[in-house]
């Protein structure tokens, strides 16, 4: 037998119960305290809070929560909106969502992680 296939076998007899997890059922990001924001990440939610106008026409779309860090909500219920990132020739990975309860949160990494924002 190869190398590999004697702890293959051990594994598949002594039945290790392994199980993956596409997110926890309970999701709560870390916090951060809206001050503590970068300028135009506060600049960005005061243009929310007022309901406009956004630079961009992606502001104000559904955010899908595809990536399952925030709570479960039924679609449509998260929009997002941009953060501008200065010398980005894009719009950058810097994101403020919106749920429909009047909860925000900011993420910097283009939604690999998320904070829930503090006011």
């Amino acid at each position: 037998m190869r190398g590999w296939a004697l702890p293959a076998i051990a594994l598949l007899c002594f039945g290790l119960n392994w199980t993956v997890s596409a997110a926890p059922p309970d999701v709560r990001p870390r916090e951060v305290a809206a001050a503590e924001l970068p300028a135009q990440a506060r600049a960005t939610l005061e243009l929310i809070r007022r309901g406009g106008p956004f630079p961009h026409a992606q502001d104000g779309t559904v955010f899908g929560n595809r990536e399952r860090l925030l709570p479960a909500r039924e679609r449509g219920y998260y929009r997002e909106y941009t953060v501008p990132t200065p010398g980005a020739r894009d719009r950058g990975a810097r994101r403020i969502v919106a749920g429909a309860a009047g909860e925000y949160y900011y993420t910097d990494d283009h939604y690999a992680s998320f904070r829930r924002l503090r006011e």
